[in-house]
């Protein structure tokens, strides 16, 4: 870390640090293995972004926002997308209550968006109106329900998850919308060594005790600190050139960039880079971002803000494998 940080500065970085390494510990007292997948949700809630899980059901996507909620003392909630779900099922609707006497009066009833942390599971399940009640919470931090605007929980964090296998029956979320979401995670199969701890602590009487690490309030202060660390010109040159080598014809995309890929990412993708690498430096203990921070999450940032063309997806192109090509590729500018 730069010694032209101001002593205060400095402790803030090492608490953010230890705060960070805390949490992430106590999430592993449940869940087992995925340390990318904690530590990218971990970034992502740090980053003040929202995250997309993909992965097949029961490896344990619930149980991680649980944890993750319990270990920072923050409220959550669960939503099961269903083709009938309506958007005040999530937002909240105005009800009725009569009371002693006949007497009357019409209260708010909160719907699961109001807390810190909601799981959205198999998002993808749900109507398109459905959806864009959630993605428009998400990006205004706020509902309108009977005109009346009612601010959401602050940290406030969506974890959206969808099955890459199942198809019948859903609706695919939009690239615009898809582009709300910080991060999309792939949440893989547990490895054979990891599987023994698995059953050891989900088929026996007790679970291992969660603990509060942090609160709110403390959150509050470490995004607020995030935003603060500054970027020097070669990192955010960096972020600008990984963005630019996504779209199809840009001077740095690949050749089979230009070949498969319909449309690239969008500023947000850059952004993201940026929060990432703001986070990545804080828990490396330094309050300045260098290129390599902003590389460290590229997958993560740009996965989903790539579309393939027809082309791509005949011959079995990923957008990972794309990616993984642009950081060969797409060289960082000098230091």
């Amino acid at each position: 870390m730069s010694t032209e940080a101001p002593k205060a500065v400095r402790e803030q970085v090492e608490k953010f640090r230890v705060t960070f390494d805390e949490l992430r510990d106590e999430i592993h007292k449940l869940i087992v293995g995925q340390n990318d997948v904690v530590e990218g949700v971990l970034t992502a809630l740090f980053a003040g972004g929202h995250v997309l899980l993909e992965g097949v059901p029961g490896i344990g996507k619930t149980m991680l926002v649980k944890t993750l909620g319990d270990a920072m003392h923050l409220s959550k909630s669960r939503v099961q997308f269903t083709p009938d779900l309506m958007p005040a099922d999530i937002v909240g609707t105005m009800v009725l209550d009569e009371g002693v006497g006949g007497a009357r009066a019409i209260r708010f009833q909160p719907g699961p968006i109001h807390a810190h942390v909601v799981l959205a599971d198999e998002i993808n399940r749900a109507t398109p109106k459905t959806q864009s009640a959630l993605l428009e919470a998400m990006q205004e931090r706020q509902v309108t329900v009977a005109g009346e605007t009612r601010k959401l929980p602050d940290p406030f964090i969506v974890l959206a998850t969808q099955n890459p296998v199942e198809h019948e029956g859903t609706y695919p979320l939009p690239e615009a919308q898809l582009d709300r979401f910080l991060f999309k995670l792939l949440v893989g199969y547990p490895k054979e060594h990891e599987y023994e701890t698995i059953l050891a602590r989900t088929t026996g009487r007790d679970l291992p005790d969660i603990h509060a690490v942090t609160s709110a309030e403390q959150v509050a202060a470490m995004r607020g600190l995030v935003r603060d660390v500054p970027v020097p010109d070669h990192a955010r040159e960096t972020a600008v050139r990984l963005v630019m080598a996504t779209q199809p014809g840009s001077p740095y995309a690949t050749e089979r960039v230009s070949r498969y890929v319909m449309l690239g990412s969008s500023p947000r993708g850059a952004q993201a880079l940026i929060l990432a690498g703001k986070v990545h430096a804080l828990r490396d203990g330094r309050y300045s971002v260098a290129a390599d921070d902003v590389l460290q999450y590229a997958h993560a940032s740009l996965r989903h803000r790539m579309l393939l063309n027809f082309e791509g997806l005949g011959d079995g192109v990923t957008t990972d494998d794309l990616i993984s090509e642009i950081l060969e590729t797409a060289a960082a500018p000098a230091r």
